[in-house]
């Protein structure tokens, strides 16, 4: 088909398409709503739990770790999941995140967590780059089903009750004291004691990390 022959079919579509104004809208309001569906039902169906862990890196390290944890099972049966920790539910924060996941399927084909080994040396890096987003959202992601403000602090064991008043008046997030919750630490976590020497500036107790010392009320209120 040469040049002339593609202008007069454009020229015939046009036409065709001022004469049936209406078609041409139902077509184009049918189509986006076959787009939209399509979009976000790829969008629910990389949003569950055995989507995350259909590949071994996840199966096998951080899925295993997990299912040691309350998170996972306790006495009221109720579960968080890898999406309801790592994925935000308003709608414009979850297309962000799932772009950015993009970059965790490139690490799949590169294979660079694809032994236990790789997972393990990495895993200080990923988990850091976990703990600086939910500091940057406020641990968005927990305040799903735990906000501080919701808590009845006179019904919580006294330690935790000391701890979560110590937060509120300190202006902390989840993540600065719950890191660890759902998986293990890295093996070289604070190797450079940053976050020691952090904790020692701002009076954190030694008890919030070292759950078997000794602590006082006095030094726990500070």
């Amino acid at each position: 088909m040469n040049c002339l022959s593609c202008r007069k079919a454009v020229k015939a579509v046009l036409r065709s398409n001022l004469k049936y104004p209406l078609t041409v809208l139902v077509s184009f309001f049918a189509l986006g709503i076959i787009f939209w569906g399509g979009f976000n039902t790829a969008m629910e169906m990389t949003n569950t739990e055995s989507f995350c862990i259909s590949c071994h890196e996840m199966q096998d390290n951080v899925y295993q770790e997990y299912k040691n944890t309350i998170h996972y099972a306790n006495r009221t049966g109720v579960r968080a999941t890898c999406p309801d920790c790592h994925v935000p539910r308003e709608w414009t924060h979850k297309v962000i995140r799932k772009v950015m996941a993009t970059n965790e399927l490139f690490h799949k084909i590169m294979g660079s967590v694809d032994t236990p080994e790789k997972f393990e040396a990495k895993r200080l890096e990923l988990a850091s780059h976990v703990w600086e987003s939910m500091k940057e959202t406020d641990s968005r992601e927990c305040k799903n089903c735990h906000h501080i403000n919701s808590m009845d602090l006179g019904k919580q064991e006294r330690l935790s009750n000391i701890k979560h008043a110590r937060a509120i008046k300190n202006n902390m997030t989840c993540i600065d004291c719950h890191m660890g919750i759902a998986h293990n630490l890295p093996m070289n976590y604070d190797e450079d004691n940053k976050l020691h020497d952090s904790f020692e500036k701002t009076k954190r107790p030694c008890n919030d990390c070292h759950k078997d010392m000794a602590w006082s009320e006095d030094q726990a209120l500070e």
